[in-house]
């Protein structure tokens, strides 16, 4: 995989599985956007990239505001003079009962996981049509395909997410555009060696998600190599949602 001389956004990547992404397109020499809402995660981020002698550089964005993505894009351009892959990763949760959602709550939850994906999407691919194509890639969740308890919110935006996925695959397909989504389970980002074994051997893999297997995963699809790939989801994790569970 050769990203020498690609601009890539990955948005929400001041922490988590964001930042992992950011740090692999470094490691293969793109240019590298953190896009946060968290300055000083996301300084520091990309300091800690620039110091391993990587080329990242940090805006403030929040996917929210459609001012602020809009700012993020110009800035993006302005810098690195085009934008060949999006990575849309920033994304919020919060899990309340069904009849104490609040209709601010939801819209929250949704402007930011779903219309700041659409909005960024947009203004990428309109930078991305003058040089020829790109690559973006949504982040979703397997809870876009199964769901615990009081997350009609964050259920409801992965879904959309899915579903905005295949539509903009299909609609920016002349102008050279792939578009794709990730759908993570468990992935955790905390400190891994105080998982149980429990948690590990639930999985049909034997083991829980580390950032690195999404980060890998979007270096795959952002690969112009694999440019007969568009409009798929592709499912990450460690086979749960293949798993049928009974009780014994």
């Amino acid at each position: 995989m050769d990203f020498r001389n690609r601009s890539v956004i990955v948005t929400g990547s001041a922490n988590g599985i964001g930042r992992c992404v950011a740090e692999k397109f470094a490691h293969e020499q793109a240019r590298v956007i953190i896009a946060d809402i968290d300055r000083d995660h996301g300084e520091q981020t990309a300091s800690n990239i620039r110091s391993r002698g990587g080329d990242a550089h940090f805006l403030h964005a929040d996917m929210a505001d459609p001012d602020s993505v809009n700012t993020l894009i110009s800035g993006t351009a302005e810098r690195c003079g085009t934008i060949d892959i999006l990575i849309n990763n920033a994304g919020i949760s919060a899990f309340t009962p069904i009849d104490e959602l609040t209709v601010e709550q939801w819209d929250h939850i949704l402007n930011t996981n779903l219309r700041g994906y659409f909005l960024c999407a947009r203004a990428s691919a309109g930078i991305m049509r003058k040089n020829g194509g790109g690559s973006i890639i949504n982040i979703a969740s397997t809870r876009a395909l199964m769901s615990e308890p009081d997350s009609e919110a964050y259920a409801a935006s992965k879904g959309g997410v899915l579903a905005l996925t295949h539509a903009m695959s299909a609609s920016l397909a002349e102008d050279r555009i792939r578009v794709n989504c990730i759908s993570p389970g468990w992935i955790q980002t905390g400190d891994y060696d105080k998982l149980r074994d429990i948690d590990h051997e639930q999985h049909p893999s034997r083991r829980v998600g580390k950032p690195d297997d999404i980060a890998r995963a979007c270096l795959f699809l952002a690969d112009p190599e694999n440019d007969f790939i568009t409009g798929e989801n592709l499912v990450i994790d460690g086979g749960m949602t293949r798993k049928m569970i009974y009780a014994h």
